[in-house]
């Protein structure tokens, strides 16, 4: 049996807190741009913190889990 949270959630959150997809903070001009289909490295690592809090919020602090077989 095999814990699928783990990729689902990862996978989830890399496409929705991808830089400059739905958001990008901070943003090339502005503190936040939105759908700018642009990066830099300070929103690079700001998404990367975002994404490390959510994924370990969600997956132990949640106890989240989706079982296969």
């Amino acid at each position: 049996m095999a814990d699928w949270a783990p990729v689902v959630v990862g996978v989830v959150l890399f496409v929705l807190l991808s830089p400059g997809l739905l958001f990008e903070l901070p943003g090339t001009h502005r503190p936040m741009d939105f759908g700018s289909f642009r990066t830099n490295g300070k929103a690079i690592f700001i998404h990367t913190l975002i994404f490390f809090a959510a994924f370990t919020i969600i997956i132990l602090a949640l106890h989240l889990h989706i079982n296969t077989g």
